[in-house]
């Protein structure tokens, strides 16, 4: 009997570890961001991480939304490819939402509101607004609203960037004119280079920026979208404003 005993608890130990071995796996989700655009996201030189505004927005929707992610710092060119070909689940970029980039992806609900404008070195003079910028060098990120805006200056000639603080260096070394960019991360730099950098004219869009979702997964928008909510209603996104943008 006390054999019988030890076989029966033995086979039961080795079921348990069987069945917990086979149960089912959270499938993480993962989420596309271009850390190259502060204070929306960015990495940390101390730490190595990706921070930033929308990190922390994201964090949150996926805590209310019980959803596991894991971010990855992606271009913005692949990155808009890789949304339009799921090869990501989701992306959060300081991504404005478009006609033309509803075709290709879902988005979420908006959470934050934007707009473009021009950034020029301190001591310029002749630039006071986006109408005169014509004959000059316009630098923004490549595939961005920023870029598009340029496009369609007369007489302006647009310089794109992978990376747009490679624009903000250029534009204090004097190898292009301006750069239009959106409102919050041009504030962030300028007050960074508050000696070297200055604001010209108003916000002249109005943009919204979303989450973009892979097409297939109309699942996960609501799941975000549920989070999104959550989160509005406890005022996370005033706070991230605080924290992010009030030196602003």
């Amino acid at each position: 009997m006390k054999r019988l005993f030890w076989y029966v608890l033995i086979g039961l130990i080795l079921c348990g570890l069987v069945l917990s071995g086979c149960g089912p796996k959270t499938t993480k989700v993962r989420i596309a961001t271009d850390a190259t655009w502060p204070p929306f996201e960015s990495v940390n030189e101390q730490t190595k991480e990706i921070e930033g505004f929308d990190i922390d927005l994201m964090t949150a929707i996926a805590e209310r939304a019980d959803l596991e992610i894991e971010f990855m710092n992606v271009a913005w060119d692949p990155l808009l490819a890789g949304i339009a070909q799921c090869q990501y689940d989701a992306a959060i970029s300081a991504m404005t939402i478009t006609e033309e980039r509803q075709k290709q992806f879902l988005f979420s609900d908006p959470y934050f509101f934007a707009g473009q404008i021009v950034t020029v070195r301190i001591d310029n003079t002749e630039i006071t607004s986006k109408y005169d910028l014509s004959g000059k060098v316009v630098g923004a990120q490549i595939g961005t609203t920023g870029s598009f805006e340029v496009e369609k200056i007369g007489g302006a000639t647009l310089k794109t960037y992978d990376d747009i603080g490679l624009a903000y260096q250029d534009l204090m070394n004097k190898q292009i004119d301006a750069i239009i960019a959106d409102n919050p991360m041009a504030l962030g730099y300028v007050g960074e280079n508050p000696d070297k950098l200055k604001i010209v004219g108003e916000v002249f869009t109005d943009e919204n920026y979303g989450i973009a979702v892979c097409k297939t997964k109309a699942d996960l928008v609501a799941k975000i979208n549920a989070g999104l909510k959550a989160v509005k209603e406890e005022g996370l996104i005033e706070q991230l404003v605080e924290k992010w943008l009030s030196s602003q």
